[in-house]
């Protein structure tokens, strides 16, 4: 993939205003969202940059009460709260680039995923969207001390020419990650799909590593640092952690060893000069913004 964004495999709108040229990213936890990876860097999107909750799906008509059961807390004065399984949609504008972010954040439903598709996609029109993107994590035979692979796909030609990504051949079934993208793909969306790998071997949550990895690609889309707050510390101490285990377990510190050199002989984009200095970039914006 190039250092292009989306908003250059978008056409040239002219004067278009930020908020007709918005950008959507969309996670769901559930069976597309190995580690709460990808959930996880939505939520730290809508954390960061304060994004205001706008609109939400009404949950009775796309969810099974019965397999994702709504939940009940008590708040700090003695009320009682019941939160039920919904589809929240958040809108922000980050600080430097200021075009409009819709972040879409819910649980995979249980019903009516063509209707609930539909429904995104409306919510998306009327506010702006032109491109969608949609963010997993699934569980595979990678090294958890190795950078996190992160795959970038597209069904759409003129997003595969511009941004140098591939085109998704995955065949098989779906979650409703997929199923999205392809439903705003078919509705003249521009579309393109993030996907980061997660180790099997540490596959419960949370994986603040594959979370930032993640976040380190929609740096790049939206030319946008991200404030990545305690992330990166989460992030070593999870691997130290497992570093730990392995001492703890010769059998997992050999298959990891095994994981590791086929790694390592592999072509490996990840540590390519390019992908080095993509990140140290994105580093030094982040720096500067603090300062």
């Amino acid at each position: 993939m190039t250092d292009e964004t989306p908003s250059e495999a978008t056409p040239d709108t002219g004067d278009a205003s930020p908020a007709e040229d918005a950008i959507m990213f969309a996670a769901f936890e559930g069976w597309n969202d190995a580690g709460s990876a990808a959930s996880s860097a939505l939520l730290h999107l809508i954390d960061v940059w304060g994004a205001e909750k706008i609109d939400e799906l009404d949950p009775e008509e796309y969810h099974d009460f019965q397999e994702n059961r709504p939940m009940v807390s008590t708040a700090a004065d003695g009320t009682r709260h019941l939160a039920w399984p919904t589809t929240t949609i958040s809108v922000v504008e980050p600080p430097m680039t200021r075009r409009r972010v819709v972040l879409v954040h819910g649980i995979e439903p249980s019903l009516r995923w063509k209707s609930y598709c539909t429904e995104l996609l409306e919510i998306a029109q009327s506010l702006g969207v032109t491109t969608v993107v949609t963010l997993g994590a699934l569980l595979a035979d990678v090294p958890h001390t190795r950078p996190i692979p992160v795959s970038v796909t597209s069904d759409d030609p003129a997003v595969q020419h511009l941004l140098e990504v591939e085109a998704n051949t995955y065949e098989g079934p779906t979650g409703i990650v997929g199923v999205l993208h392809s439903a705003a793909h078919e509705a003249g969306f521009h579309s393109l799909s993030v996907w980061a790998a997660v180790p099997h071997y540490v596959a419960h949550p949370p994986s603040p590593k594959a979370t930032a990895a993640i976040l380190g690609h929609l740096e790049a889309f939206l030319a946008e640092p991200v404030d990545l707050k305690d992330l990166e510390e989460d992030a070593e101490a999870w691997q130290n952690g497992v570093d730990k285990l392995m001492t703890e377990d010769t059998e997992i510190a050999e298959y990891v060893k095994q994981l590791e050199e086929a790694k390592d002989t592999a072509e490996l984009p990840e540590a390519s000069g390019e992908a080095i200095a993509r990140e140290f970039e994105q580093y030094l914006k982040r720096r500067d913004k603090d300062l």
